[in-house]
């Protein structure tokens, strides 16, 4: 998807309208499921894997034909602002998935 370098919006920070810089935020890892909320859990116990030592009731695979799904073929775009004016950045608008961003 192309997206052009600068867009002119509103500044929270100036209250006006002013041109801002767009760029693509670095990916992070806040956020990712924990090792024990109820969906890795359940996960596992399907998988026949949880932790190491006696698993317990995770011991055994599950009987059905399970299989887990893959990876999304694309990631949600994280596009930040930066004001050319005030130089403070901040995001807009509702993320939306993407494969590629290229910057024209």
């Amino acid at each position: 998807m192309k997206i052009p370098k600068t867009r002119r919006m509103h500044c929270p920070k100036c209250k006006k309208h002013t041109e801002h810089k767009v760029s693509e935020a670095k990916k992070k890892t806040i956020g990712s499921a924990h090792p024990q909320s109820y969906g890795s859990k359940k996960r596992a116990k399907k998988r026949g894997a949880l932790g190491s030592g006696s698993q317990g009731r995770y011991s055994k695979p599950a009987l059905s034909k399970w299989k887990m799904t893959g990876k999304k073929q694309s990631k949600k775009v994280d596009l930040r602002y930066t004001c050319t004016v005030c130089r403070k950045a901040h995001t807009a608008g509702k993320a939306w998935r993407a494969r590629r961003v290229e910057f024209k």
